[in-house]
């Protein structure tokens, strides 16, 4: 769960938007690790928190496909895919829009768009980085693409809000659960990677995503 003095929530600018278009509705929580009921009707927008968004290989592997910060819409109405999961990795807050909400909303409609773009992003970090040779390549761009997505300052470093297991991130890049095991022991060794009392990921140095090597 995250500490409560690096919740990870939507941009004050952003919150008083969505209470104020949608006071009367309330907004959906989840736990850590609960799954997030989807229709082909409605958009997710998270408030608070930050969601898992991944799919199944014909095989039954699990593959990231990106994760829903703070601001962020995600739905089925946003996909292609025919096997479309959306998980709570902390405690979130979300706020169910309907596609004639946002359409009836320039705000709304704009802001969407807007955080559209950041996905679209995301989802263009991530395909490049599968595309490396090396594996810990990919892995350390993966690291800071979290680290741009849902990094926390700390002392020491760059905390990574969520805590996602060896095999998502095995899964996210392409690789195997003991090889990103023996990788981030090699990064710690390293002293590029720390875990804090949590066990959470924390990145020593401000690193860029386009200078990981």
């Amino acid at each position: 769960m995250l500490n409560s003095t690096l919740e990870v929530r939507a941009p004050l600018g952003q919150r008083h938007l969505l209470e104020e278009l949608y006071r009367e509705q309330e907004l959906r929580s989840y736990a850590d690790g609960a799954s997030i009921a989807m229709t082909s009707e409605d958009i997710w927008v998270v408030y608070r928190g930050v969601v898992q968004l991944s799919t199944l290989h014909c095989n039954g592997d699990e593959v990231l496909l990106g994760l829903a910060g703070p601001s962020m819409p995600f739905g089925l109405p946003l996909s292609s895919l025919e096997s479309y999961f959306a998980t709570a990795l902390s405690k979130v807050e979300l706020l169910r829009l309907s596609l004639a909400d946002i359409e009836a909303s320039a705000a709304l409609s704009q802001r969407v768009f807007r955080q559209l773009g950041r996905r679209l992003r995301q989802t263009e970090v991530m395909l490049a980085l599968v595309g490396h040779r090396r594996v810990e390549v990919r892995l350390r761009h993966l690291l800071c693409l979290l680290q741009e997505e849902v990094g926390q300052p700390v002392s020491g470093g760059t905390r990574i809000a969520v805590k996602l297991t060896h095999q998502q991130l095995a899964n996210a890049i392409g690789t195997t659960r003991v090889t990103v095991t023996r990788l981030l022991r090699k990064l710690r060794d390293e002293h590029w990677v720390t875990l804090d009392q949590s066990r959470h990921i924390v990145l020593t140095t401000d690193f860029s995503l386009f200078k990981a090597s």
